[in-house]
């Protein structure tokens, strides 16, 4: 099921991110998924799916902006690794 869900975003925004309403709102589903990877609120394949990328390139995207991929134990190193 697909949802979408409308903002409003002043033009003076677009205009200073030199923008339009389309990439805006890619960049928001971006920063959302990385926010929400990060928080520990989804994972990294429904963040990789909802962007409609594969799930390594998200990962890449996500360690660049801070995320923390593993903690130093067996069991995250285990998930991840049962993932790919």
């Amino acid at each position: 099921m697909k949802n979408t869900i409308e903002i409003d975003c002043p033009q003076e925004v677009l205009l200073s991110l030199h923008s339009d309403a389309k990439h805006f709102a890619e960049l928001m589903k971006l920063q959302t998924s990385i926010y929400l990877f990060k928080e520990h609120k989804i994972t990294s394949g429904t963040a990789a799916s909802w962007l409609g990328m594969d799930r390594a390139k998200f990962l890449y995207l996500a360690m660049e902006a801070g995320a923390v991929l593993l903690d130093d134990n067996e069991d995250d190193f285990q998930r991840e690794i049962s993932l790919l």
